[in-house]
């Protein structure tokens, strides 16, 4: 198949054929804490990222909100939930609208009429908006604005995951301060988008919370890790695919 990569910036699309750096799946995160793994969002790519990061096993996993680039893996983690002689249930947490959406789109998940099988994952939905612990880690849902969505932003530890965002009103902002790591949607360079943070406008709100660390995620290809990286502030870098951080 001829590829035409005349609408790809920087050449972004042609880099990925030989840097794997350049090659994006959908924003999620796999958090180990207390010998403990927990996933944030379950994308369409979310077989291929466990298969490529070797993820031997889940935990719980936690729902930023129910935009299909975020719950659409869900039926994948059946293979998490049959990992020994019996069926173990996984957690799933959420928001009230999220999880109402999870449970329409994956009907048969939750249907108590559904006949048993080995396809059929054994999920537990659990609605979750305050603070909770979480295998010994603090976990602070955070609500922000994803255009007219409200989306639920995770601080787990000093550790805050950010993928989709437009607007943080004060009280979450004070309640992502003082962070290890900050991962934060950084969608493009410009125009500025409805529903995402745009590249500058990232830069600015990271410069605001100041973490030790930041790392920009959910880009879009006109956002080359190396030539726009060299200009990032002292502290803040692109996140790729397959990366690995210790806090």
């Amino acid at each position: 198949m001829l590829q035409d990569y005349a609408h790809c910036p920087q050449g972004v699309c042609k880099a990925a054929e030989t840097d794997p750096r350049h090659r994006r799946t959908r924003a999620s995160i796999l958090v180990e804490v207390g010998g403990h793994a927990i996933l944030i969002d379950t994308s369409q790519d979310f077989r291929d990222q466990a298969l490529r990061n070797k993820v031997k096993r889940i935990d719980a996993v936690l729902y930023t909100h129910a935009h299909a680039d975020h719950i659409y893996g869900l039926p994948d983690l059946r293979s998490y939930t049959h990992l020994g002689r019996e069926p173990r249930p996984l957690t799933l947490y959420g928001s009230q609208d999220t999880l109402f959406t999870i449970r329409q789109c994956f009907e048969y998940a939750f249907d108590p009429s559904t006949p048993e099988g080995d396809g059929l994952p054994k999920l537990h939905l659990q609605h979750q908006e305050s603070p909770f612990f979480l295998f010994g880690a603090e976990v602070l849902p955070l609500p922000v604005a994803h255009g007219h969505r409200q989306c639920f932003v995770y601080r787990i530890n000093g550790v805050g995951y950010v993928p989709d965002v437009k607007f943080i009103s004060q009280k979450s902002k004070q309640r992502l301060q003082g962070l290890d790591l900050l991962i934060l949607n950084a969608l493009r360079r410009a125009p500025a988008h409805v529903s995402h943070l745009t590249l500058e406008e990232s830069i600015a709100l990271a410069k605001e919370l100041q973490p030790q660390r930041c790392y920009f995620t959910h880009l879009t290809h006109d956002i080359h890790y190396q030539l726009d990286g060299a200009k990032l502030p002292t502290g803040m870098s692109f996140a790729y695919d397959g990366l690995q951080l210790t806090v």
